[in-house]
């Protein structure tokens, strides 16, 4: 493939996120993204080395979304605000953008991505958020996981039909926002087993 016709590992990450977001990213092939192009399948190899490849891309890409969004809804703000402002910009990425959202999910070799300054700015938002309810190690990752499977459970319900109640899903993500609340400030303590 020449040079001309454009394609770069960055244009084909982004049109593999845009496939993603249209026909789900467990659908995302090469071929499929090959002919998205009008290229055949193998002219992509100069630029990803595999689907897993690609995958990884397009997980690191929407990963670097979701926290540029978050960021911004977080900004000066803190305790309940910032966990309402932090939960909002979660959930409206994972419904806006499903294919990208659901990219996020998926394992990444830990290597790939330790220097990612996505992955240091992530860590920095969601823990310092989580530092100002008065948390510590091994409490803020343990907040964390209980957030992420929170604010993920409750996506993919909801993205899946899945909250059939007459409830209004709006209210019922307020009130999970405002449990969440709670359960961080009052945050039990763990028992010392040392003894």
């Amino acid at each position: 493939m020449s040079p001309r016709a454009g394609l770069t590992p960055d244009r084909l990450t982004e049109a593999a996120a845009d496939l993603a977001d249209e026909i789900g990213f467990e659908n995302v092939t090469l071929a499929a993204l090959a002919k998205r192009f009008g290229v055949k399948d193998a002219s992509l190899y100069a630029h990803v080395r595999n689907l897993q490849d690609l995958r990884t891309r397009v997980a690191l890409l929407a990963g670097g979304e979701l926290i540029d969004r978050i960021a911004v809804a977080v900004a000066g703000r803190a305790g309940k605000d910032a966990l309402t402002a932090f939960a909002g910009a979660y959930r409206a990425y994972a419904l806006e953008r499903p294919g990208r959202y659901a990219a996020t999910q998926i394992r990444i070799d830990q290597s790939l991505i330790a220097g990612t300054p996505a992955l240091r700015r992530t860590a920095e938002i969601t823990y310092g958020m989580l530092r100002a309810y008065g948390l510590a190690e091994p409490d803020l990752t343990d907040a964390v996981r209980l957030l992420r499977a929170t604010f993920h459970g409750y996506c993919a319900l909801e993205s899946a039909g899945g909250f059939g109640a007459p409830r209004d899903v709006q209210k019922s993500w307020d009130r999970a926002v405002d449990a969440l609340h709670v359960a961080l400030e009052n945050w039990p303590q763990e028992e010392n087993t040392d003894d």
